[in-house]
Formats: structure tokens, sequence, C-alpha cells
């Protein structure tokens, strides 16, 4: 077994975003062409800390590189007032010859960056990105950091940002360590930042809805990463895209809401696989708002659990534990 920390992932993975965006397309694409396993997230609640929950992502990704394993992600929002990281996470890969584990990888940065690299993706399949000079992030947290790190990969013309967190402290803690060298404004609503860029990105740890989207520019592409900030209404008036229709809609995301609204998925327009294994472009609408809304699929983890579990073993990274795994017993003689 090779147990691969947080520091020896983070080291992997810096400076090597255009490796992390292609390793996400390339799952998106298997994933369209149906070369993938996915079953449905687990999802584990407390009754006693409804607000706390750990999520296992089963998943294979198929390919000229295979792989299987699972992620088990934890997010518990009281961490932040304690000064701790919302979430935290572990990956296992497993050997597809024996099934035995092979790599315990931990995953809160490739969660984040996985999650940031198909905000990116959209943004560059779903409008011009090389257009955009402006980003509205609400949310200061670990993800949106992240996406404004991938989103300057795409938009390289990016300029300025605009904040919006409940907590000015943070968003100005935010600006200083993601943004320094951009032109920073705070808004003062979330109408405020809805209505600052065309493009814009939900990062928050918003339970239920708590808003529509009129005041978007025409146009405006919104990330809604964290699924439940959007209502259901509002996603109707919406351009959608997604990147896996059954996943998606359950778990009370916004899309489920507005599943169980309508009671069809025909507002769904198309998923981000279904884009990128075509031709990688999306027409956008000029007029309408067009909503993203990922669900988060384990084979984007292992997608750049792999691309951490190659380079360690090509390195001598990580640690081996030898005595891991039960050793075969020998026969008698």
């Amino acid at each position: 077994m090779l147990v691969i920390g947080n520091k020896t992932v983070r080291d992997v993975l810096d400076g090597r975003e255009p490796d992390v965006l292609g390793a996400v397309r390339r799952a998106y694409v298997a994933h369209a062409q149906q070369d993938t396993s996915l079953p449905h997230s687990v999802f584990l609640r407390f009754p006693d800390a409804p607000q706390n929950r750990i999520i296992g992502l089963p998943a294979y990704l198929g390919g000229t590189s295979p792989v299987a394993g699972m992620k088990w992600i934890s997010s518990f929002p009281g961490n932040i007032a304690a000064g701790l990281e919302r979430a935290s996470a572990a990956i296992i890969l497993n050997s597809l010859d024996t099934g035995h584990p092979q790599a315990l990888i931990e995953a809160s940065v490739i969660s984040a960056r996985r999650t940031a690299a198909s905000a990116a993706l959209a943004v560059d399949a779903l409008t011009e990105a090389a257009a955009h000079t402006g980003v509205s992030l609400v949310g200061s947290g670990v993800i949106n950091g992240e996406v404004l790190r991938f989103l300057r990969v795409v938009a390289p013309g990016l300029r300025s940002v605009c904040l919006f967190d409940l907590d000015r402290a943070r968003a100005t803690a935010f600006a200083q360590t993601h943004a320094a060298d951009l032109d920073v404004t705070y808004a003062g609503s979330l109408d405020e930042a809805l209505a600052a860029h065309p493009l814009v990105s939900f990062a928050t740890t918003a339970a239920v809805p708590h808003t529509g989207l009129t005041a978007c520019r025409p146009g405006t592409l919104v990330l809604h990463l964290s699924l439940r900030d959007l209502t259901p209404e509002s996603l109707l008036d919406a351009v959608n895209v997604v990147d896996d229709p059954d996943h998606v809609c359950r778990a009370a995301t916004s899309p489920h809401l507005a599943e169980q609204l309508t009671g069809d998925r025909d507002f769904i327009a198309t998923s981000i696989g279904e884009v990128l294994a075509a031709d990688g472009r999306h027409e956008p609408d000029k007029e309408r708002v067009t909503v993203f809304s990922p669900f988060g699929l384990g084979i984007l983890d292992l997608a750049l659990a792999e691309l951490v579990h190659e380079t360690a073993l090509r390195e001598d990274l990580g640690v081996r534990l030898s005595d891991f795994l039960p050793v075969p017993e020998q026969e008698s003689a």
C-alpha cells in the first residue's frame, strides 16, 4: 500500500493546471462515451448534526489507463469557526487485477481542484472564455480559491473579481491570498454580486435555495458548484447544463427540486461531457442565463488521483506500508 499525504499531493499538482484540466476533460468524455461505471454516491448524515455529512463516491474510469476506487469526503461547516478546513477527504485506489487496495491518497486538494477544473472547462465550453475580464465569486472558501486559479488558465484576460461573503473578514483574507494582483471589489449584497460580471461562481455551504437569478446580466454563466443556492423556479428560466442528470437530480439539490416541481428533467439542456465529446463548444444563449450544476462525479477524483499516483510511483514519493495487507499463508511442506 502506498500512502500519499497532503503535501505530496499538493507538490505533484502545483503548476500542472493544464494537466489537471486535461485529465478532467478526458474523464468527462469517457463518461459521455459510457466508458465508466458510476454508482450513486452514498450520503452519511447525523441525526443530531444535520449540517454535517460524509459522502462516499465509488467509481470506475476506463480508457488507456483504467482505474477504480472510492473517495470518502466529509463536510463539517462548523470546522471553519474552529480554524479548520470545512472538508476533508481520502481516496482509495484498487488494483483492477486483484481488487486489493493499492494506494491511500489524501484528497482535499484533489477534490477542490477537480471541482474547479470542471468549472473552468464549463467556462471554456459554454462561453467565449477569452472574453471574460471579471468574475463574481459568491463564497470565499477553498473551492472559489481554486476556481479562480483555473479560470485564469482558460480566461487569461481576467483582471477583476467581485467578492460576496456573509463574513467580510473572510472575503478580505481571500482577496489577500488569491487575488492580490487583481482588481477586487466587495459586493454589499448578493444581487450586487450577481450583476457585477457575466460570470458568477457559487461555492457556499447553503443547505436550501436562497436566491433567484433576476439580478444577473443577460447571457451570464453561473457556476452553481454548491448546488443548493438557486431556487428551482430560477432554473426553469435558465439554460441548464449538468455533469450527469441522474446524479445531480437527487439529495435535494436545486436541480432535484426543479425536477420535483415539473415532474421531468426537460429543463436540462445537455451535459458537459456531451459537449466536450462533440466539438467542445456549446453556442451560448446571449439573452438567458446559463447555469452549470455539476454534482461532482467520482471519476474526476479518480482521474486526478491516478495522476498523483503515477507521479508518486515514478518519483518514489509517499510512504509504503509493506504490512498493510495480509501475507498469504505458506503452504505446508
